[in-house]
């Protein structure tokens, strides 16, 4: 005759049996479900406390702005700037970024207010702004403090407080 399942023995030797009760089901039920909540509650922590900020704050303010920035883009285009961007190793620091800038002519561009911005790609808390120092002859440089990794480079040049230049370029520190 067939036995229930209450009634099956242990086929290994030396293993005393066991019931199976509805406390061990339950009791086994729960073990399970706690474990997949609490790695839920985990997870969702850190997805939480690692998330560095988001790339718009408002997409409709953006939306408004778009107009003007596209002007801006044409107004920087017609300019014809060539500016060049140096990162190398410093005696006082990680390392240092160096900007040269040159009109149309090929004439170095002095008096700019040059303003950096290392944004990481993932945690807006590890973003660095860097404030150029004019350095003659079309050049302004300033010390970088960001780590390895990728990072946006974001860079401004501003005449007479009006930004005349604007770019935004993907880079690796090595």
């Amino acid at each position: 005759m067939g036995k229930t399942a209450t009634q099956l023995q242990s086929q290994r030797p030396g293993r005393a049996s066991r019931e199976l009760t509805g406390r061990m089901v339950l009791a086994m039920f729960l073990g399970f479900f706690g474990v997949v909540i609490g790695v839920n509650v985990v997870m969702a922590r850190y997805a939480v406390s690692t998330f560095g900020g988001v790339e718009t704050e408002s997409s409709y303010k953006a939306g408004l702005a778009f107009r003007s920035e596209e002007d801006a883009a044409a107004r920087q285009g017609a300019l014809d700037w060539a500016v060049n961007v140096a990162i190398a190793p410093s005696d006082t620091s990680d390392r240092r970024l160096t900007v040269e800038v040159k009109d149309a002519a090929g004439r170095p561009l002095n008096g700019l207010e040059v303003r950096a911005e290392f944004t990481h790609p993932t945690d807006a808390r590890q973003d660095v702004e860097i404030a150029l120092v004019g350095l003659g002859q079309g050049r302004y440089g300033g010390e970088v403090m960001a780590h390895r990794g990728q990072w946006d480079l974001v860079l401004d040049l501003a005449q007479g407080g009006q930004r005349q230049f604007r770019s935004k370029n993907r880079i690796v520190m090595k």
